[in-house]
């Protein structure tokens, strides 16, 4: 084999063996404003090689894509780092328990292939924002109770919020985020699963086109610092 064929070939095959795969499990809040190539941006700026998969429909609980089957297969045959499962926001006592009960389901299928689960906290609509301490609380039990790791999206979410920043989270439909929303998301998955990689180097350039506000920026990064 020729020479230089053969480094080429070790270098892409080195580049795979450092990729980071994760798998979106989840509905609506998550493939709105492509989430996971959001991530996927703010990997590059810190040199990671993140690969994102998405099984993500309208309306879907956790156990809706349980029952379908198809995620059990991808998490027993695609070697995922990660597997980050939503659902709406859970607020009241069925959803905590499908929280639980699915949540179980997926921890010992991702600990059977040597992937981490991580439960994707999100938020409520602006009609039921008084729910929102239920919110934190269930999906903190769930990811607790099932040894996963917590991305507190939510939390962070009604921080900013309190901040009475110039860029709303929120969509037009007050329920689904804005492309801002979407990255406060992606900002938090991202410092969960690289916790030693400092949020302040991260140049307001690379990740303009979904926050246009530096001010804005400057708030999430602060919050996520603190």
């Amino acid at each position: 084999m020729n020479k230089q064929i053969l480094i080429l070939l070790i270098l892409c095959f080195g580049i795979q063996v450092q990729a980071q795969k994760i798998l979106f499990i989840g509905n609506s809040l998550t493939y709105t404003n492509g989430l996971p190539l959001i991530l996927e941006e703010i990997g590059r700026a810190y040199k990671k090689n993140i690969i994102t998969e998405m099984v993500c429909f309208p309306n879907y609980a956790i156990v809706d894509h349980l029952k379908e089957g198809n995620v059990q297969k991808k998490i027993a045959t695609e070697n995922y780092d990660y597997v980050i499962i939503q659902q709406g926001p859970s607020s009241q006592e069925d959803g905590r328990k499908m929280l639980l009960k699915s949540g179980e389901v997926l921890s010992a299928l991702c600990k059977q292939y040597n992937t981490k689960l991580a439960y994707y906290m999100v938020w409520p609509s602006k009609q039921y924002y008084f729910t929102f301490d239920k919110v934190i609380a269930n999906h903190t039990e769930a990811a607790k109770f099932n040894e996963a790791l917590l991305l507190p999206v939510g939390k962070y979410w009604k921080q900013y919020n309190q901040l009475n920043n110039k860029i709303s989270l929120y969509g037009q439909d007050q329920f689904h985020p804005s492309e801002a929303g979407s990255f406060l998301a992606a900002l938090v998955i991202f410092d969960k699963i690289h916790p030693n990689e400092n949020l302040k180097q991260l140049p307001f350039k690379k990740v303009h086109f979904w926050i246009g506000h530096r001010e804005s920026f400057a708030a999430m990064i602060s919050l996520l610092t603190q």
